[in-house]
């Protein structure tokens, strides 16, 4: 496991710190295990590194998908530019915050005509995903007497290599086709609706910085292109982000300077020149909120089985699916984890973490190194804090649910 990502947490005590508090006690405080916790100052933190690395004029969206939890949201509302939702639910958890609803964007297939029309009367941005959706927002908006902000969706005609998932180029149930978009535009332009502009997220959790930086490259030229067929300028300017964080030994950070100095060419050469109207966004879920959070699950029992020695924890894969190896993974690889309460010792043994669930599939560590663990320890796994609680089977075999706290 990285110093780094100890070291950004910081130790007290031997004892994990998770906003300062030592893991024993922020798990007094909690009540029980297993939970979430998510660092205050870490995501401060983050964001602030962004700002740092990227233009002044790049606008940050945070993609609240990655973790909605409500303090969370509320605290980042007021590091990011605008909020970017994928439900009915999310989005009113985002109007529920200081962000204004203008900020916020709904993106996402499948938005039934319902969820439509929340966004439409809150002043929310439709990012419009087919010519029946957009049908759908323009009919809403005449029966509610209001003019629908949108931006379209785009599926580019690219694909972005190294990335987790790839959610553009090639058929795909995300965004239009970009060849079909000069017809909708044409379609749109008699209509009452605002079309602000076009969003083109192409793949995430990629650490390659020269892949997304021809990816930024690609969309700029692609929305250029698409702009001549636009009745109005082009006032939004989606980038998405794709920014991947290390989860495995062999994970290098991403280089974001690289990131920044390119975007920095992009904004001069194109973007401030040619579209001189656009709010350039740069959406990011993961990148912000990932490596801000930690799963903490205690040891409830100890056992050998042909000699292999397991530890048994009250958690499991129905909180935190994807460090069990089963949320996309093709080949299962070990997240980080510490024995949160010993972190002045070293590695003693192999030993492997299981969870509760009668499958095998509750895996979180297997022959993994580490200190001689004991009934009570509090286990940690890192880079919990996207993706984890929302993304997984938390009714199965029907375990109560973590509490999440923000620190």
């Amino acid at each position: 496991m990285s110093r780094t990502m100890i070291d950004a947490f910081g130790v007290v005590d031997g004892q994990l710190a998770v906003g300062g508090l030592p893991l024993e006690r922020l798990a007094a405080r909690v009540g029980s295990t297993p939970f979430f916790a998510y660092d205050r100052g870490l995501l401060t933190d983050r964001v602030r590194l962004l700002r740092s690395s990227l233009p002044s004029d790049i606008d940050l969206s945070y993609a609240m998908k990655a973790n909605p939890m409500p303090a969370v949201v509320q605290h980042l509302c007021g590091l990011v530019d605008s909020i970017d939702v994928a439900s009915a639910f999310e989005m009113q958890c985002a109007l529920n915050s200081a962000m204004s609803p203008s900020r916020v964007s709904f993106a996402g297939p499948g938005k039934t005509t319902a969820e439509i029309c929340q966004a439409v009367a809150a002043g929310v941005m439709i990012e419009m995903e087919s010519s029946t959706e957009a049908r759908r927002v323009v009919e809403t908006g005449e029966q509610l007497g209001i003019r629908p902000r949108v931006a379209i969706r785009v599926n580019p005609d690219f694909t972005v290599k190294g990335s987790g998932m790839r959610m553009g180029g090639g058929p795909q149930q995300f965004g239009m086709d970009a060849k079909q978009v000069p017809a909708l535009l044409r379609d749109l332009a008699g209509l009452d609706v605002d079309v602000l502009g076009f969003h083109v997220f192409a793949g995430s959790q990629n650490l390659h910085a020269d892949v997304i930086t021809e990816a930024q490259q690609r969309t700029v030229d692609l929305v250029l292109g698409l702009s001549e067929s636009a009745r109005d300028p082009v006032r939004y300017l989606n980038l998405g982000g794709g920014f991947g964080i290390p989860y495995f030994d062999k994970d290098e950070p991403l280089e974001l300077a690289r990131i920044g100095d390119s975007l920095e060419s992009l904004m001069a050469q194109q973007i401030r020149p040619r579209l001189p109207e656009a709010r350039t966004v740069i959406e990011l879920g993961r990148y912000i909120v990932g490596e801000c959070g930690v799963y903490v699950t205690r040891v409830v029992d100890k056992k050998e089985s042909r000699g292999r020695s397991y530890l048994i924890v009250d958690g499991g894969m129905h909180h935190q699916l994807a460090a069990s190896g089963n949320f996309g993974q093709v080949i299962r690889r070990n997240y980080p984890i510490a024995i949160g309460n010993r972190m002045g010792e070293g590695p003693t043994s192999h030993v492997t973490v299981v969870g509760c669930l009668c499958t095998p599939l509750d895996l979180l560590g297997d022959n993994v190194e580490l200190p001689t663990a004991a009934i009570g320890d509090l286990v940690v796994l890192f880079q919990a804090g996207a993706y984890g609680l929302t993304a997984s089977p938390t009714a199965f075999l029907g375990h109560p649910a973590p509490a999440e706290v923000l620190v």
